[in-house]
């Protein structure tokens, strides 16, 4: 097998996400979150809980906009005002905006 189709065969990696880097990589697999197929079948709001009770509340809304474009494939910055309204109610987070 050549090196390319190696690369191929691989699960993509959490970092490997769009808008996800090592540090958030790192938080999901501590919360037990270790593959993007995994992180899918949880969704965002899920995967944010998990994050934010493993590091007893310690965990942004931006972590949770980041994920939510990491399944959509858009940057977490292009979400509107009322889209973050609607992942942070989702997320139980307080109503305050947030990044």
């Amino acid at each position: 097998m050549s090196d390319a189709a190696g690369r191929r065969d691989r699960p993509q990696p959490l970092a490997g996400l769009r808008n996800l880097g090592p540090a958030s990589a790192a938080m999901l697999t501590a919360a037990g979150i270790t593959t993007p197929a995994a992180l899918r079948r949880l969704g965002a709001v899920e995967a944010f809980r998990r994050v934010a009770l493993h590091r007893t509340g310690d965990a942004s809304a931006n972590l949770l906009y980041a994920l939510a474009g990491a399944l959509d494939g858009r940057s977490w910055l292009s979400y509107t005002p009322a889209e973050r309204a609607a992942l942070r109610q989702a997320a139980g987070l307080s109503a305050r905006p947030s990044g």
